[in-house]
């Protein structure tokens, strides 16, 4: 399935039906009276947080939604059926906004969570409801009310207890195989990973939490370099984040520089996403290399007060002690010390 995280569509709930003008006809009764019932009140636009939907594929395959009219009044005082409401099922974390104010109507932070958008229009009055002891048979009866209607935004961001973030290439994806069921595609070049991909991790005592790996960001990612940018938005959700490096490179490329310049793109993107707490997760220990190179980057880290877990993506080496450590941070505790 796609993996669709902004669309524009327009929606609009339901025309009240129309009131209608009647006037009995029975036998032995002359002079009935009016007895027009009311129209039917237009269907309403609502929308409901599913946590079984994780895209927003079929709104931008069908962007045009509308809400049942109501039905006519009709003589004898009946009134016309309500008309039914549209019901729209989004993915939990999308924000709804007004497409041209950019107001935001509504944020789907719950599974279940509902919100009736936009309310249908009143049916009209029939004449029945205009008759008084001056005027004992009105000739008419109120139209139905218009239906509301706008043009929204829908933008998906992603509801995951941690996020990756780093260069491309780094070994995000690899991580996220090792420890969940995602399958996200993994190759030996840049930007393998084009879309976000969620993955629940398993830890121990029958507890979990979803990983989210976001594509790869380069410096000038929140001016639109790279893939990143589009899917910066997704981190504001996240609760922790794991800031994946690869120190195999030194000394033809610096990842301190590449650490600093991609936080630089957090806080030109979103300066409360740069402050949110970060690991450091030093990937590929299993490399001779890495393991020589360890030595220059930790002091640096050590002397910012961040941790440091040296791991293998491809081994397993070292991601028990990050599992630990993610555990501490969402709930306050590794297992072992409850």
């Amino acid at each position: 399935m796609s993996f669709i995280d902004e669309v524009k569509i327009h929606v609009k709930s339901g025309d009240g039906g129309p009131g209608c003008v009647s006037f009995r006809h029975e036998k032995f009764i002359e002079f009935g009276g009016p007895d027009g019932g009311d129209g039917g009140k237009g269907g309403n636009v609502v929308v409901e947080a599913s946590p079984n939907l994780s895209t927003l594929l079929d709104l931008r395959q069908h962007p045009h939604q509308k809400a049942g009219s109501g039905k006519n009044g009709m003589g004898k005082d009946r009134h016309g059926a309500y008309g039914k409401d549209l019901r729209l099922l989004l993915p939990v974390g999308t924000v709804i906004k007004d497409a041209e104010t950019d107001e935001v109507l509504a944020d789907l932070t719950e599974p279940g969570q509902q919100l009736v958008l936009l309310k249908g229009g009143r049916g009209g009055q029939g004449n029945a409801r205009f008759a008084t002891a001056t005027h004992k048979a009105p000739r008419f009866a109120q139209p139905g009310e218009p239906g509301e209607e706008r043009w929204l935004r829908l933008e998906l961001k992603l509801m995951a207890d941690v996020g990756l973030l780093g260069m491309p290439s780094v070994g995000k994806s690899s991580l996220i195989t090792k420890v969940s069921a995602a399958r996200p595609k993994i190759a030996e070049y840049h930007f393998t990973t084009l879309k976000p991909n969620l993955g629940v991790v398993a830890y121990k005592n029958y507890k979990s939490f979803v990983m989210a790996d976001i594509p790869g960001l380069i410096e000038g990612a929140h001016e639109g370099a790279g893939l990143g940018h589009r899917f910066l938005k997704h981190l504001e959700r996240t609760g922790h984040l794991l800031h994946i490096l690869d120190i195999s490179w030194m000394p033809d490329r610096d990842p301190l520089r590449e650490y600093e310049a991609i936080n630089k793109e957090l806080a030109l993107f979103n300066a409360e996403l740069a402050e949110k707490k970060q690991t450091i997760v030093i990937n590929k220990i299993d490399l001779p290399v890495v393991r020589e190179n360890l030595a220059k980057v930790l002091p640096y880290f050590q002397e910012r007060g961040l941790k440091v877990f040296p791991i293998s993506a491809a081994t397993g080496e070292g991601i028990p002690a990050l599992l630990d450590e993610i555990a501490r941070q969402l709930w306050g505790a590794a297992e072992e010390e409850w």
